[in-house]
């Protein structure tokens, strides 16, 4: 048994919430907190989970995971820190906080292990990217993997590729989404009905991505798959060539990272 705190219950903590019941672990394993007390309750009645403040829920939580705003870091670990000990483990959800700044504010030794997950953890098909701090061992980060595994898959880098996890994956479904919309407006443009064109562009790229995850083939081969000498999609792989697309997919993710090291260091 391991007693599971999570600290924050927005879109992110409530998602892990459900996630880790669904995989498995019992109510009664689990407690939450949120500052909110409306919200608490329709937490505590829909999933029948114990809800209690801060300092209280992580007392006897063998794993304690810090599901706040990157802004509410400072003062949330102002106030568990001292409720902390080195028997407990510490996972942080927050994006752009280091795993020193978190463990500068806990006694010395306590195991931290940051995350930088992203929003497909609302359907448990998140990817989460896991970096150990100085005190976490191998059985930490393992314990942390098969936790995060129940709202999605993870990924194991060293710290200092977060703010790439950050560009790439963190903000990655938006680019997707973005994708999506302008290839939806082109279906109308092309004479589709908006729905029509959704439903095409949605389906295809549910089929593309899964296609891609379990055929194992580079994504330049099943690109070629599709283009035939002459026809269709190398006239439009054309055009994205033309209008620059991958040079700008480089510089729109380099200035993503960018600014998640300027987050990080405190910048506004």
């Amino acid at each position: 048994m391991t007693r599971i705190a999570i600290l924050g219950a927005g879109m992110l903590g409530e998602s892990l919430l459900s996630g880790l019941l669904a995989g498995g672990v019992a109510r009664t394993d689990l407690v939450i907190s949120e500052r909110r007390a409306e919200h608490a309750a329709s937490l505590a009645d829909a999933y029948g989970v114990a809800v209690s403040p801060n300092a209280l829920a992580v007392v006897g939580a063998q794993v304690v995971f810090l599901a706040v705003k990157p802004q509410d870091m400072g003062s949330l670990l102002a106030e568990v820190g001292p409720e902390l000990g080195t028997e407990q483990l510490v996972v942080s959800m927050a994006a752009g906080v280091t795993l020193a700044t978190i463990e500068a504010a806990l006694a010395p030794g306590v195991p931290v292990v940051r995350v930088m997950s992203n929003t497909p953890v609302r359907i448990r098909m998140a990817m989460s990217a896991l970096s150990p701090g100085a005190h976490a061992t191998d059985a930490h980060l393992e314990r942390a993997q098969q936790l995060l595994a129940s709202v999605g898959a993870t990924v194991v880098v060293p710290e200092s590729q977060q703010d790439a996890v950050t560009a790439l994956s963190g903000s990655g479904p938006a680019y997707f989404f973005f994708l999506v919309e302008a290839m939806i407006d082109a279906g109308i443009l092309l004479g589709l009905p908006r729905t029509v064109a959704a439903d095409l562009i949605t389906q295809t790229a549910l089929g593309a991505a899964t296609m891609l995850r379990e055929s194992g083939e580079h994504p330049v081969a099943l690109r070629e798959a599709v283009t035939s000498p002459g026809g269709t999609t190398i006239a439009a792989i054309r055009e994205l060539e033309n209008h620059g697309v991958r040079a700008a997919l480089l510089s729109a993710l380099e200035a993503a990272r960018d600014r998640s090291r300027d987050l990080a260091a405190g910048a506004s």
